[in-house]
């Protein structure tokens, strides 16, 4: 008799959204010379209500994501992914529809924080806890952690400040910490981008890692060839509306026609 595990109807989803709408409210709205006396003014009550702008970032996202599943989010710049994650992760909430998570999201960006002032090390531990591993888990991966991230392959940066660091050099350090850990759902917002080949090539190979582990990974990145050797599904974002959900070559086919994008 076959396992359950291997029927579709044994899939586990661990995110659903329902019909999700994201609005940004900008309130004020004062430009150009005296912008900021008259915001002021209203502050102080000597106006009426500050007018308020309003951005409609996503509109009427529906999808079902399961453990197990790699799925990259992909759209022109503005289309709607990042916030879609970040209301997937609990850090936006809905103008209306639901998002529902099985476990705890974790969002993973190119400016996720760590403190510039302290050294490589330091930001390891701390990016550890935060993520809610033991002092004993982080003192075990730390090394692997270092290592993944390669910054010390030309010299002793782990001991510097952060601040130190290049760009590209803090970005593949998050990522590190960030992949010691096994995560329910684990969304990464361009971080493969910031590396070389080898760095992004170590990165997919623990995406894939990951997925085996249980875990669901969503990945936006403008970079397809990461999304194809990444993902088998694939979520194609334009002005806040979900064009096209299937697998990976399928709809980065369609993505890809001229004028499609």
């Amino acid at each position: 008799m076959a396992e359950q595990s291997d029927t579709p109807e044994a899939r586990v989803p661990t995110v659903v959204a329902d019909d999700l709408h994201i609005v940004y409210r900008v309130h004020g709205g004062g430009r150009g010379r005296g912008g900021a006396t008259a915001a002021l003014s209203r502050i102080l009550g000597r106006k009426g209500t500050p007018g308020m702008s309003e951005v409609h970032a996503v509109r009427g996202v529906t999808f079902t994501a399961y453990r197990g599943e790699a799925i990259g989010l992909i759209g022109s710049n503005g289309s709607g992914k990042s916030t879609l994650l970040r209301a997937v992760a609990g850090l936006l909430p809905p103008e209306s529809g639901k998002v529902y998570t099985d476990g705890q999201p974790s969002l993973l960006g190119v400016n996720a924080a760590l403190m510039n002032d302290l050294t490589g090390e330091r930001n390891v531990v701390l990016g550890g806890l935060a993520m809610g591993m033991t002092v004993e888990e982080i003192r075990e991966r730390y090394q692997g952690i270092v290592d993944f991230s390669g910054i010390n392959e030309k010299g002793d940066f782990i001991s510097l400040p952060m601040r130190t660091y290049s760009s590209g050099m803090a970005a593949r350090l998050r990522f590190s910490i960030a992949a010691a850990k096994d995560h329910d759902v684990l969304m990464i917002d361009e971080a493969l981008a910031t590396g070389d080949r080898k760095f992004q090539k170590r990165s997919e190979a623990r995406i894939r890692e990951l997925r085996k582990e249980a875990g669901t990974v969503f990945l936006v990145s403008h970079n397809n060839k990461s999304i194809r050797d990444t993902c088998d599904r694939v979520l194609w974002l334009e002005k806040g509306e979900l064009v096209m959900d299937g697998p990976t070559e399928d709809v980065l086919k369609e993505y890809e026609k001229p004028g499609s994008s």
